[in-house]
């Protein structure tokens, strides 16, 4: 499967079904039909939606910046425990949110500039026809703004201001 997202859907059911097995096999009963729908709302936006983005963020930032920051999820979470549940933050944990987020920011600026060649690339992803997207479309295929298709990049030399993205892995 070439698809990141067909991936992790895969992987999901096939591990939500393994633990719905193993608990069966074990003893455990299922539970009443008022909460089911509930969990598993709460599992497809708590857990679900986040394995999607992270995997696509991983695809389109690369793996250092995505795991930077997905590791936010558990404050963002700590955060919301406040208002929910009544919780305090002691003093080491405000200085750790507050290190974590001056790392976000930076994340976030950074950018440079400099010439740099794009080599020949055929892929498949969302995109808009930018600088880097400038290709004719098949009769039927989809071109309204965004989609994602299979396209072909020409090698590109040029120069503009960019971050590290899924266009921009360069040595430099």
């Amino acid at each position: 499967l070439r698809d990141p997202v067909a991936v992790a859907r895969a992987k999901g059911l096939a591990a939500g079904a393994a633990s719905l097995a193993l608990a069966l096999v074990l003893g455990q009963r299922l539970p009443h039909a008022a909460y089911v729908a509930p969990a598993l709302a709460l599992g497809f936006v708590s857990y679900g939606v986040s394995l999607v983005l992270a995997v696509e963020a991983m695809r389109l930032l690369g793996a250092a910046r995505e795991a930077a920051f997905f590791a936010i999820a558990p404050f963002v979470g700590a955060l919301a425990a406040v208002p929910l549940l009544g919780d305090h933050w002691n003093a080491r944990e405000l200085i750790a949110m507050l290190v974590l987020a001056l790392g976000v920011v930076a994340l976030l600026r950074e950018q440079h500039a400099h010439t740099h060649t794009h080599p020949v690339l055929e892929h498949e992803h969302g995109h808009l026809h930018d600088e880097h997207h400038r290709h004719a479309h098949a009769p039927g295929e989809r071109s309204s703004e965004p989609h994602a298709h299979v396209h072909r990049h020409e090698a590109l030399t040029h120069t503009h201001a960019h971050r590290s993205d899924l266009h921009h892995r360069h040595r430099h």
